[in-house]
């Protein structure tokens, strides 16, 4: 199996910092809006957009969340049976804006899925969508990111893996 090394720790640096400061554009200083990554791997994408956030504009009172989207997904019942994880969001996403953010953004169905667990909740004012990777032509469903870190051409047997520092021992992204 050939790897192909699509963003190094640098380039991988530099990119979250590019989306974080698209984010900035628009959000101003985050008094009305929310991030929330989705259960498991969106949520490294956003505490580590959180924590930059934070950093850049000297607030520790952007609202960060993160959805477990396992009962709503399309395949659910089809899937090896999977322990949920925990949804965590103690702030109202009632007419907030709110930025959904995952690590690759595939075929749809769990940007999808996080929607719907998202309007549970209650009903934000706008949703944006935030993605570390876009694999473009592979949808199954019509949804496209407001902000991407890099969009990459794929055929269906190729993967991309998305390595964090966290459990992986060193940020990158790689095309498999």
């Amino acid at each position: 199996m050939q790897k192909r090394l699509l963003l190094n720790s640098v380039n991988f640096d530099i990119t979250i910092k590019r989306l974080c400061y698209q984010l900035i554009e628009n959000h101003d200083d985050f008094a009305n809006s929310a991030l929330i990554g989705l259960q498991p791997r969106g949520v490294f994408v956003a505490s580590r957009i959180h924590h930059h956030l934070s950093s850049i504009l000297n607030i520790k009172t952007i609202h960060l969340g993160h959805l477990d989207i396992t009962f709503y997904r399309d395949d659910f019942r089809r899937r090896e049976i999977v322990a949920p994880s925990e949804t965590k969001i103690d702030f109202e996403v009632e007419n907030k804006k709110v930025v959904l953010i995952d690590d690759v953004l595939y075929t749809g169905r769990t940007i999808r899925a996080g929607m719907d667990a998202l309007l549970d909740l209650g009903r934000p004012q706008k949703v944006e969508l935030l993605t570390l990777i876009d694999r473009r032509y592979s949808r199954h469903l019509p949804i496209a990111p407001d902000y991407t870190g890099l969009q990459v051409d794929t055929i269906a047997s190729e993967k991309v893996k998305v390595q964090w520092k966290e459990t992986d021992g060193e940020d990158s992204v790689w095309l498999i």
